[in-house]
């Protein structure tokens, strides 16, 4: 009924312009009133029988536009009142639509009050495991079905960590995305493949390849996956500008510019409040995606912490303990190669990110400011990338002997809740500095040693540290006075099968940057 009054009115409205239109061809085409010639109005020689019949000259032109302008007057009142009508019938229609608004309204109300759980009465209690039901009618209410959550954290999701944190996962509607950072390697298809292979939902865990350096044969690899990944392309291929003996160091700038970018991509753009960042050339573990879904509440909740890495420095054959893949640890020394960051942190960083060298920059005290990362025994991630910027730099030393773990452990089912700053603090200080005091010639001398451990070796120098280090085969370079693995000065290690701290004195109160 609406539809059709409305097409009245157009109609009206229609006819009433055509009308008007139509008028005025017809007034002024018609031919003039009086005596007409024998040949017909405008026809030659018509024009002295018009004039004769109208008193001839200006007076007969004069006559003849007033009785015009006493037509047209005449005609525009009868259409203003064909406007009074259409504007009548509009305002009918306008009463009408607001009627079937309020009465679609008021169905929609009486349908979801007929949806409402009806109130159940309370049953009067028998014994302690049984319960009078007599007559009662109870609505059963579905629980509406989980929306994924791609923006910001949840109030959920926060309770949730603030109350359950360590014991479970955090909520199954906290998306955490996963960006892999590439540029000219093809075989990036290796670590997309493991990612894919070990991924357990495409709806959790989306995958973001950002490729920088514009390499067409891989980006044809990244593109043969199609909707099993998000292939984003870093706009700004140009060279950057560098003092001279920066020349060398430019692929440096390259990574930094693109890290900014993918970065701001991830939490702007597609609006994640986390995310993972893993390189063109590591290759996951297969509890990789668990390892961070049960860490992610920790690194919500507890202020202490700044991310959560996959990555043991040390984790070689023979220094990590392959009985304990469930084993974690607090680090001062930010790892990387795998890791995860909120998007808070990446606001706080954002501003004034560097241009080239963005892991030692992150390693800075000014930008650690005291905070900690977790990280495990057995690395959930592996280097296959000799070719890179850093010209294969501790690639044949130390990554290629880097252990990656193979056994599934269920974090989400563990209790995490060790990992938090001050009861780990408490621990773990109470752990090293209860061990036997020993020397590193004890290590050295086969047999010499009794016992199992743990054992702790002192240093409280720099070049003390190293000479120790290098001697039990751990890496000996310190960052902003931090040494690689090291929490409060400590790195933890296997050696011979005995758990050893590496360890400045007992007190100790902060970190050298002087030592670097």
């Amino acid at each position: 009924m609406v539809r059709k009054k409305g097409s009245l009115i157009l109609c009206g409205a229609f006819l009433f312009v055509a009308w008007n239109a139509l008028l005025l061809l017809f007034l002024w085409g018609r031919p003039p009133i009086g005596r007409l010639g024998e040949g017909g109005g405008a026809e030659p020689g018509a024009g002295e029988a018009w004039r004769a019949g109208k008193g001839g000259g200006a007076s007969g032109l004069a006559g003849e536009v007033i009785r015009l302008a006493e037509e047209v007057e005449l005609e525009l009142e009868t259409q203003k009142k064909l406007l009074k009508q259409i504007q009548s019938h509009r305002s009918l229609w306008e009463q009408h639509k607001d009627a079937v608004k309020r009465d679609a309204g008021d169905t929609k109300e009486k349908q979801d009050k007929l949806k409402e759980p009806q109130q159940v009465p309370q049953l009067p209690i028998l014994d302690e495991n049984k319960i009078i039901q007599e007559n009662v009618q109870v609505s059963v209410v579905m629980s509406p079905p989980t929306v994924l959550n791609q923006g910001k954290q949840s109030d959920d999701d926060k309770q949730f960590a603030q109350n359950k944190v360590g014991l479970t996962g955090p909520s199954p509607q906290t998306v955490i995305p996963i960006l892999v950072i590439a540029c000219d390697r093809v075989t990036v298809k290796r670590s997309l493949d493991k990612l894919i292979q070990y991924r357990p939902s495409v709806e959790l865990y989306p995958i973001i390849v950002s490729q920088d350096c514009g390499h067409m044969d891989t980006a044809r690899v990244i593109g043969s996956y199609g909707s099993q990944v998000t292939h984003i392309s870093q706009p700004d291929l140009s060279e950057i500008p560098v003092r001279p003996d920066h020349r060398k160091f430019q692929g440096y700038y390259k990574i930094a510019r693109h890290y900014r970018w993918a970065l701001n991509q991830v939490f702007n753009t597609f609006s994640y409040s986390t995310v993972v960042i893993v390189e063109d050339d590591l290759e996951v573990a297969p509890d990789f995606f668990e390892y961070f879904r049960a860490l992610y509440p920790i690194l919500r909740s507890d202020p202490t912490l700044w991310c959560i890495s996959a990555w043991n420095d040390n984790g070689r054959e023979g220094l990590v303990d392959p009985g304990k893949p469930d084993l974690l640890y607090r680090t001062d020394f930010f790892p990387g190669l795998g890791w995860m960051l909120l998007k808070e942190l990446w606001a706080e960083l954002e501003p004034k990110w560097p241009k080239a060298f963005w892991d030692d920059w992150m390693r800075h005290p000014q930008q650690r400011k005291d905070r900690s990362c977790i990280r495990p025994e057995i690395s959930r991630t592996m280097t296959f990338g000799r070719k890179g910027v850093s010209l294969g730099q501790f690639f044949d030393q130390y990554l290629r002997y880097i252990k990656l773990n193979t056994e599934f452990v269920p974090f989400t089912k563990r209790d995490l809740s060790y990992l938090i700053g001050e009861r780990y603090d408490e621990d773990f200080v109470k752990e090293v500095y209860s061990a036997h005091l020993i020397k590193v010639e004890d290590l050295q001398q086969a047999g010499s040693l009794k016992g199992s451990g743990p054992f702790r070796v002192q240093y409280s120098s720099r070049d003390g540290f190293k000479v120790l280090a290098r001697n039990l085969g751990v890496m000996d370079d310190l960052k902003s006075g931090v040494p690689r693995t090291g929490y409060r000065g400590v790195v933890s290690f296997l050696s011979h099968g005995r758990r050893i701290y590496l360890a400045p004195p007992e007190g100790w109160t902060k970190y050298d940057t002087s030592w670097s």
